[in-house]
């Protein structure tokens, strides 16, 4: 349940509930809005018939239950869209922001060079696996710690902020002195285990839809990581499992508007992992854009013929900088800004 402060409550008032909700066996957890806040009260063990002591305190409006399964992610607790900051990037206002690079780091030329033409091209992060996860286990897994330092030395090239995908829960200090935002994958979007210590890490995730996941399931995951009060948290869609053999997965664009009505959080969509060929990145990406997400990440590689990972799906430098100028249209009209 959520209790809602009145417009103008104090900060006194707000620590008042908190203790008294505490002593409830209630967890805490303050959201601010821009009128009024509200404190989440969180645990099974909580007092519930306590709570109308806490509905009488100094400050509160109203205590109200939340219905869905999901508590911090949902929009009966934040009402607003959040925004969420990443190294000056800001995920759910007006910007419609952009990741792009390589699907994995493979040397310094490579990862230097996309970072810099994604850059020129209108991009706001950059995007590159230094630990990869693949189906096969003969497949390149990445270089680890040094592709984090090349992706490192890519950000002192261009000011673009880092993305990168940690793995196991044993890599979460290294990437963490390397990157800006953390990357989930879908392959991890249950283990909850990393979940959790990535909610006590902190920093921005990236969090990207399993296969086989539902959007309530989506949302729950991300609980996991809200509920460690790590809430500098972005979505991603990229694709479902289906019947369709045409593309690598099915993109759920409906996906979008649906996460943006159950929930506060922003939500980006990657159309490369979704289609799967090249060709039909660009129509997924304008697709996203006027679906209301905010934001993309897409693959892109100086010279995908040649990349040891993805490189179907790769768009390169050119095909980027004509889509990233094509989309500029689309988010204008539906009220972005790229």
């Amino acid at each position: 349940m959520i209790v809602v402060m009145k417009i103008g409550a104090t900060e006194a008032e707000l620590e008042h509930v908190c203790k008294k909700a505490e002593e409830l066996n209630f967890t805490t957890h303050i959201i601010y809005g821009k009128e009024r806040n509200v404190v989440g009260l969180i645990g099974i063990e909580g007092n519930k018939e306590g709570v109308s002591l806490i509905e009488e305190l100094p400050g509160v409006d109203k205590v109200v239950p939340i219905s869905k399964p999901y508590k911090l992610a949902s929009r009966e607790v934040k009402r607003e869209s959040s925004i969420v900051d990443v190294a000056g990037v800001k995920f759910g206002g007006e910007d419609f922001v952009v990741i792009a690079g390589p699907c994995s780091v493979e040397r310094e030329d490579q990862i230097v060079s996309a970072a810099v033409r994604v850059k020129e091209a209108g991009a706001r992060m950059l995007r590159g696996g230094a630990f990869k996860p693949r189906t096969s286990p003969y497949s390149f897994k990445g270089l680890g710690e040094d592709g984090l330092r090349l992706l490192a030395k890519a950000r002192e090239a261009t000011g673009l902020p880092v993305v990168t995908e940690v793995v196991d829960p044993k890599d979460i200090e290294v990437v963490d002195k390397y990157a800006d935002m953390f990357q989930v994958g879908a392959r991890n979007i249950q283990n909850f285990a990393l979940l959790t210590l990535l909610g006590q890490a902190r920093k921005p995730v990236l969090l990207k839809r399993g296969p086989a996941t539902t959007i309530d399931e989506f949302l729950m995951a991300a609980e996991y990581i809200l509920s460690e009060n790590n809430r500098n948290l972005v979505l991603c869609e990229r694709g479902i499992r289906t019947f369709e053999t045409a593309t690598r997965n099915t993109l759920d664009i409906s996906c979008v508007p649906v996460v943006k009505a159950k929930s506060h959080l922003p939500i980006i969509v990657d159309p490369s992992h979704a289609a799967g060929q090249a060709r039909y990145v660009p129509a997924l990406s304008k697709a996203a854009v006027a679906a209301g997400a905010d934001g993309l990440i897409i693959e892109v590689h100086p010279d995908p013929e040649k990349a040891l990972c993805d490189g179907a799906q790769s768009l390169n430098p050119s095909q980027f900088a004509v889509l990233m100028n094509e989309m500029k249209a689309i988010a204008f009209a539906v009220g972005r800004r790229i």
